[in-house]
Parts: structure tokens; C-alpha cells; sequence
């Protein structure tokens, strides 16, 4: 039996291996709650802001008056950045055995010939010291795929948060932005893909979780 992962299901693997191993079996599925839809919109609207500055071959304020971005600019293979924006589609690897991981990403910037991923993140309330670390797998899987179908990337990706912080007299909502540059490792993503692959491939975890219990 083959697999197809995501970054979002090995994050499931991480809570629960046995909601994890039953999903993938397709035996049971953890409910799911209803997903607001907010940050979906805000995804939408951050993309097309987004491909107005890749057409003018700019970077938006909230990078290019950043240090850290110096020398960089927007991936301009609009084409190709929409099929690997596509949760349909995304950047695909198939292993030896036909498993498949999958992730799609939100943008990507470039240094010379080296890709850097640069994902979006909406939150409600400010950032605490850790709240960037949440992502670090999401991230190193991105720049393995990104590898494993024959680019270059940089040994560091980019967060960018989004936080409401005041509504103006017109209505309108300002937000401010924080960029976290995070140092990745495409490695801990091959070993984690190879840890779900071989969990799957086992018996089902008996250790439950409140969801999974008695499943």
C-alpha cells in the first residue's frame, strides 16, 4: 500500500500517531472543526497583492524595506508558482515505492539562482517568542521538495505574520507585519517523511488520543 503526505498530516502524526495511522487507512478520521473563513480570504487577497509587485518586478513594502531580503526578488514564473501554489497539484516527491509527499506553497523570493520560501501567516493577536518555531517541519518540507525536483534553495526560509492592530474611520483594518527568518534543515523533513512511511507500514499504534479513543 502507497501514501500521499502532506505537511498537515505529518503535523497529525506528530499529535497522534493512531489518529494519523487510522486516517491514512482510511479505517477513521479525526472530525474536523469548521474552518473560518477569514484566513482563507486573507490568503487570497495576500497572493494577488503579492503578484501585482512580481509584475512590476518589486518587492512589496513589507519586504523590501527589510535588511534581510537585500539582493532579492519575487519568483517571476507566474505559471509555474500557480501550480505549485495549488493545493491540487503542489510540488510533489515520490519515493522508490510510489509514496507521495506533497505541500504547496504560498511564494517564493529569489537570491541569484537560489529559491527562498516565503510563507504567509494570518494571526489574531501579537506573536509570541516561540510562535514561529510551530512551523519549522512545514518549512523544511517545502525546500526538500523544492530540492528533491531540482532547484536550489537557500538554508533559510521566511515567515511572514500579519496582525490586525487598528480599524481606521473609513473601515479600514491596518495591519502590521513581522518577517521571522528561520534557519532549515532539509534533512529532518526526509527523516520525518521516512518516519511516517514507516509507522504506516506497521501496526497501528495503540496508544490513543482523546479523538481516537475506542477507535
Amino acid at each position: 500500500m502507497t501514501f500521499k503526505l502532506s505537511p498537515s498530516s505529518l503535523n497529525l502524526m506528530k499529535e497522534c500517531p493512531r489518529c494519523f495511522w487510522l486516517t491514512q487507512h482510511k479505517v477513521w478520521k479525526r472530525p474536523q472543526g469548521i474552518f473560518p473563513s477569514l484566513p482563507s480570504g486573507m490568503d487570497k487577497i495576500l497572493k494577488e497583492h503579492f503578484n501585482k509587485f512580481m509584475e512590476q518586478g518589486k518587492l512589496p513594502p513589507e519586504l523590501c524595506d527589510n535588511k534581510h531580503c537585500n539582493n532579492m526578488t519575487l519568483f517571476n514564473d507566474h505559471a509555474l508558482l500557480a501550480i505549485w501554489r495549488s493545493n491540487f497539484k503542489g510540488i510533489t516527491y515520490e519515493d522508490k515505492k510510489g509514496n507521495i509527499l506533497k505541500g504547496a506553497v504560498d511564494n517564493l523570493l529569489m537570491k541569484g539562482k537560489k529559491l527562498i520560501v516565503l510563507d504567509y501567516k494570518t494571526r489574531g493577536y501579537d506573536l509570541k517568542e516561540d510562535t514561529h518555531e510551530h512551523y519549522q517541519d512545514q518549512l523544511d518540507i517545502y525546500n526538500f521538495l523544492l530540492r528533491k525536483a531540482g532547484y536550489e534553495t537557500e538554508d533559510y526560509a521566511f515567515l511572514l505574520f500579519y496582525v490586525p492592530k487598528e480599524v481606521m474611520e473609513t473601515g479600514e483594518v491596518i495591519f502590521e507585519t513581522t518577517l521571522k527568518k528561520m534557519k532549515i534543515n532539509v534533512k529532518d523533513a526526509e527523516k520525518l517523511f521516512e518516519k511516517a512511511i514507516k509507522l504506516l507500514n506497521s501496526d497501528c499504534p495503540k496508544d490513543s488520543c482523546e479523538w481516537c479513543e475506542g477507535r
